[in-house]
């Protein structure tokens, strides 16, 4: 049973271009499937969230994360009786934009197409799902259904102002209606996003020894869980009683967003998706105390792990790998993969469409490819993070 507000298959808007639907699976369960079988998705495997992909098999990858980020989501989603298809759809999509080192890359990346007209991973993502994969007979990327691609566009909200070029390039040819906020179900993937990072950093924190369990259990939320484990289970070994601790964490974040929610959408009057897109304001939130608590562990993860010496030298290790290749491979297209030939001449003359070009070569890269093509074509190339400890 779904509620009056989630997204009908039935009633959704359809492909840019017209494909006859499956007999035996919705719309939004055939954009799921489509983003599983992406390359872009597969990639995911060998990208970080935070550590660079190969300091340890432990540490969470844009692959983990986006399947973590589906789990919470489709859970959700179920306690909210939203759909659950298209919910998942748009959290294992809403990472496909990154480029390889984590938000590192992406900064790197974005200082670097300033000029160029900018970029950003959710604008990233939409390119990548409506034009650079290309498996298709019939058209370019996946031809997702309009709420999928607004949900991969505005999960996090409204975009207003000057739009990045990979968005405003798509949004010319089928209004995304970006002014607006996007549905319930990709509100809910938001969310999910925030719940999973949140929870898996401090997992890898710790792990990485960056800070300990005392520590943490100085904050809010966390502190009280590691009570309730010590209290329903004296003496548990230090790996359990940390998982349980967390698990709890995890669990009241769920629970916080499930309950507030469903207040916000009762009392929202909302008897549509589309009623929801036009409130003006989210209806999945965290409560106003749960958010403040989220902050200060938000504060402390910036200061002690996205922060820490060691992962500054690191940051500063892999942007020199993405401030090298740009510049080389935007003066000299030849060696980029010959089957963007030709793109490439069809970029001669155009610095602005080449370096677009570029950016996608290089936002599609994982981890390791990276560091490979710059120790092929630069040499010198940085270890990027064999000093972190890997418990």
């Amino acid at each position: 049973m779904r509620a009056s507000f989630a997204s009908d298959p039935d009633l959704a808007r359809g492909r840019r271009v017209p494909e006859d639907e499956s007999s035996f699976r919705s719309c939004f369960q055939r954009d799921r499937d489509r983003i599983i079988h992406a390359s872009a998705f597969r990639r995911l495997k060998h990208k970080t969230q935070v550590f660079v992909e190969h300091e340890g098999d432990y540490y969470r990858t844009r692959l983990t994360h986006s399947i973590e980020v589906a789990q919470v989501a489709r859970t959700i989603a179920g306690a909210l009786y939203l759909n659950g298809e298209l919910t998942e759809a748009v959290a294992l999509a809403h990472d496909l934009g990154h480029p390889p080192f984590g938000h590192t890359g992406e900064d790197a990346l974005a200082a670097l197409m300033a000029p160029y007209g900018g970029f950003d991973h959710n604008a990233q993502a939409i390119k990548i799902v409506t034009s650079l994969e290309r498996h298709y007979a019939l058209f370019d990327g996946l031809n997702l259904t309009w709420e999928t691609l607004e949900g991969i566009a505005k999960h996090n909200g409204p975009v207003l102002g000057e739009l990045p070029h990979a968005l405003a390039d798509y949004n010319a040819l089928h209004d995304l209606e970006l002014h607006t906020h996007a549905s319930a179900e990709a509100q809910v993937a938001a969310l999910s996003d925030d719940i999973a990072y949140n929870n898996h950093d401090l997992h890898d924190g710790l792990r990485a020894q960056l800070f300990t369990d005392a520590e943490i259990c100085e904050l809010p939320i966390i502190g009280p869980a590691y009570a309730e484990v010590d209290a329903a289970h004296p003496g548990l070994d230090a790996d359990r009683r940390r998982h349980e601790a967390l698990r709890r964490v995890f669990g009241v974040m769920v629970a916080d967003v499930i309950d507030t929610s469903r207040h916000l959408l009762v009392t929202s009057g909302a008897a549509s998706a589309e009623d929801i897109r036009h409130l003006g304001r989210p209806v999945i939130r965290f409560s106003d105390p749960l958010r403040a608590d989220l902050q200060s562990i938000r504060d402390f993860l910036f200061t002690r792990m996205y922060r820490a010496p060691a992962v500054m030298e690191i940051r500063a290790e892999v942007t020199r790998v993405i401030e090298d290749l740009f510049p080389l491979f935007l003066d000299r297209p030849e060696l980029l993969p010959k089957h963007w030939g030709e793109s490439i001449v069809a970029a001669a003359g155009d610095r602005t469409m080449l370096a677009r070009m570029v950016a996608d070569y290089i936002a599609g890269m994982t981890d390791r490819f990276a560091l490979q093509e710059h120790a092929r074509l630069v040499g010198n190339t940085p270890r990027a993070g064999g000093r972190i400890s890997h418990a």
